[in-house]
């Protein structure tokens, strides 16, 4: 099987099903960005740090790739068989989240991104997310799009903003506070 098919070549492609898109269209646009994200995440699963986090990452990365998938498919297309996305893998993502933070000092100012390269991808990883997550709504707002996908995605920034203070405290890397002039 060929990579290249050329039928992209005048800036069109096909959703699964078959409907026939400008690459420019909004779900394109949505599942190139989840497919980013994804890319970020197999960067920070190979940082040293994240040795014992591989199993959450790389269920974070499936998760993705069923959402990157149900948005590269025509809407009522039911030909293709997807994995639900459920309370449950929000569930996991929040008793992470609340792990960490148990062993996180206290939040007093917003933080900048940095002080490690690592924690710079967890960074980079919650700022993907978040357009990712702005990308979906703006699909949402013109057709019904899974509210769980939603919450999914607001819920993995926030697992990446706590993992890069975890990453960073790991690491011994300091926290830089952004305390405006005044």
């Amino acid at each position: 099987m060929k990579v290249y098919t050329k039928t992209g070549d005048q800036g069109k492609t096909s959703l699964i099903g078959g409907t026939k898109v400008e690459k420019s269209n909004l779900r394109i646009e949505a599942y190139g960005n989840v497919d980013e994200l994804n890319s970020f995440i197999g960067l920070l699963r190979d940082q040293d740090v994240n040795q014992n986090r591989q199993e959450i990452l790389q269920f974070i990365q499936d998760t993705l790739f069923v959402i990157g998938s149900i948005m590269a498919t025509t809407p009522g297309y039911t030909k293709f068989k997807l994995p639900d996305i459920t309370d449950d893998h929000i569930s996991r993502l929040e008793s992470e989240i609340d792990e960490m933070s148990e062993q996180l000092p206290e939040l007093k100012y917003f933080i900048l991104p940095g002080g490690h390269q690592s924690v710079s991808v967890a960074h980079v990883c919650r700022t993907v997310c978040r357009r990712t997550e702005r990308s979906i709504i703006r699909i949402h707002q013109e057709e019904e799009v899974d509210s769980t996908i939603l919450k999914f995605l607001n819920r993995l920034s926030d697992y990446f903003f706590v993992l890069g203070r975890k990453m960073g405290m790991e690491l011994g890397a300091p926290e830089i506070n952004w305390i405006p002039e005044k």
